[in-house]
């Protein structure tokens, strides 16, 4: 214990003493609503304590349990974004069945349309490494009949033609490749121009003598002279056309009616059947004669100053 000098020990004797006598009286003496004074000191005394201590128990719950909801919060983000990532997945799969479903609908609308002509439905399965090539695979070969130099088709126009054949598989030579062409007319004036691969999306028509007049917008058709695609088939819209000073006739570009850069399914055709078109509207029935027939003609009963029609290069 610490010693106290005798010099003080009265003193401090003195004070416990009056201390005592303090707490005594507090004890004793009551105050307003019946109170005694040393309760009232006592809860003055405490209250700050009390103050002080709640204030730092409720700081240190809300930091815990903003800790704890912090992680669950984490927790919650990163299985909603993994859910909004798989759900990202299922539209992305849903639109692409749906596309899918589309096309395949136009593909059956087209092929019942066309019932007398025999055509066989296939998937584009790859296409050629080679950017300066246009060439496409698809999975149907000779065991389904496919033979080389057969029209490929869309419900849309021409596609292009078989290239090679193997028993499984096939290649088809894009109408847009530089290799590619086929026998066309403009649908307005039927005059003929084969229809070439340019091997950018355009294809060009040739041989269409300035002396006609083609403006854009103008609808090219099959001609039905390459002895690969039957007649009136929709191979393209002119978009440009410009005299060539260097030749007799018109640079015409063509947009392909077909997306060639956006193929899935074709049809091949396995006949040049002529395919129905849809009957122009009657002017004039009545008056209908034999004559009238003589666009069907041959080829060869067209006037002489029209240049051939040379057939697609393989």
């Amino acid at each position: 214990m610490l010693a106290i000098p005798s010099r003080h020990r009265s003193l401090a004797l003195l004070g416990v003493m009056l201390v005592a006598q303090v707490l005594l009286l507090a004890a004793q003496i009551q105050g307003e609503g019946q109170m005694r004074l040393i309760r009232v000191w006592a809860v003055e005394l405490i209250t700050p304590v009390q103050i002080a201590s709640s204030w730092s128990i409720h700081k240190v719950k809300a930091a815990w349990g903003g800790y704890i909801g912090l992680r669950h919060t984490r927790e919650e983000n990163i299985e909603l974004r993994r859910q909004l990532a798989q759900l990202q997945i299922e539209n992305v799969q849903l639109r692409s069945r749906a596309a899918e479903a589309d096309r395949l609908a136009n593909l059956l609308q087209f092929r019942q349309a066309h019932a007398n002509a025999p055509m066989l439905a296939a998937r584009v399965i790859g296409a050629s490494p080679d950017s300066a090539s246009h060439i496409l695979f698809l999975d149907r070969g000779s065991r389904d009949g496919v033979k080389r130099d057969m029209g490929v088709i869309t419900p849309d126009g021409v596609v292009g033609k078989i290239l090679a054949v193997f028993p499984g598989t096939s290649q088809v030579l894009l109408l847009s490749d530089k290799d590619s062409g086929v026998g066309a007319l403009l649908a307005t004036t039927r005059t003929q121009g084969p229809v070439r691969g340019s091997g950018e999306r355009l294809l060009d028509m040739e041989y269409v003598s300035k002396d006609e007049k083609v403006v854009a917008g103008d609808a090219v058709l099959t001609s039905g002279e390459d002895r690969i695609f039957p007649k009136d088939l929709p191979v393209g819209t002119v978009v440009q056309t410009r005299p060539d000073p260097r030749t007799p006739f018109l640079v015409i570009r063509v947009r392909p009616a077909a997306h060639l850069d956006q193929l899935e399914e074709v049809l091949i055709l396995l006949t040049r059947q002529d395919l129905e078109q849809p009957q122009p509207s009657a002017q004039a029935s009545s008056s209908a004669t034999p004559a009238a027939s003589t666009t069907s003609a041959p080829a060869s009963s067209r006037p002489s100053e029209k240049p051939p029609v040379a057939p697609a290069r393989p």
